[in-house]
């Protein structure tokens, strides 16, 4: 991939990012997040993992952000005002929750091994073959888990959805008709 597309497209990665967490509107969050799958994975299709590119933009864009918006559909969650105050105990945590991050953050960086030589791969590396015999042999436990999960999800937005015996829905009154609204319809002729 030539090194200015790598830039703007990482660039473009961390201004989605950017717009995903500032923004007051939770479905423009989601719609930032979106971009940001897609950017990831057409850098993953750029640095030769086509698989897993093609991968990223179906599973996570177009079943979890969707799995998202429906439950922000579902759940009518308004835009908050904005925590007032926000309270030193909130900042504190917020304190702590940044330090332990860029702490983690240092270890791994420093403690990652260096590249000492280019190692060549497979012919077959990132294969669907490939990625499916590993998938379901090393990993069947964690995707089978992930599967269960997926399906609590569901139920469990079914159960919020669902109406409570003698809990009567709010329905608004039907808007009152005009004089012209109220013609008979046509009867064809046939």
């Amino acid at each position: 991939m030539p090194q200015p597309l790598f830039a703007f497209l990482a660039a473009l990665a961390i201004i989605a990012a950017f717009g995903t967490i500032l923004q007051r509107n939770l479905i423009h969050c989601v719609l930032g997040f979106a971009l940001v799958l897609i950017d990831l994975g057409v850098l993953y299709m750029g640095l030769g993992a086509v698989t897993v590119g093609f991968l990223q933009i179906i599973v996570y864009v177009g079943a979890i952000m969707v799995l998202f918006l429906f439950v922000i559909w579902l759940l009518n969650v308004q835009a908050d005002a904005g925590v007032r105050g926000g309270g030193l105990g909130l900042k504190l945590l917020g304190a702590i929750g940044a330090a332990a991050l860029a702490a983690e953050l240092f270890t791994i960086f420093f403690n990652a091994p260096k590249l000492r030589e280019v190692r060549t791969i497979a012919p077959d590396f990132g294969s669907v073959a490939t990625l499916a015999r590993v998938l379901f042999s090393q990993y069947l436990v964690a995707f089978e888990t992930t599967s269960l999960l997926l399906l609590a999800a569901i139920v469990g937005a079914i159960a919020l959805a669902r109406r409570l015996v003698g809990q009567t829905a709010r329905i608004a009154p039907p808007a009152p008709r005009s004089a012209a609204a109220e013609t008979p319809p046509r009867r064809e002729v046939a």
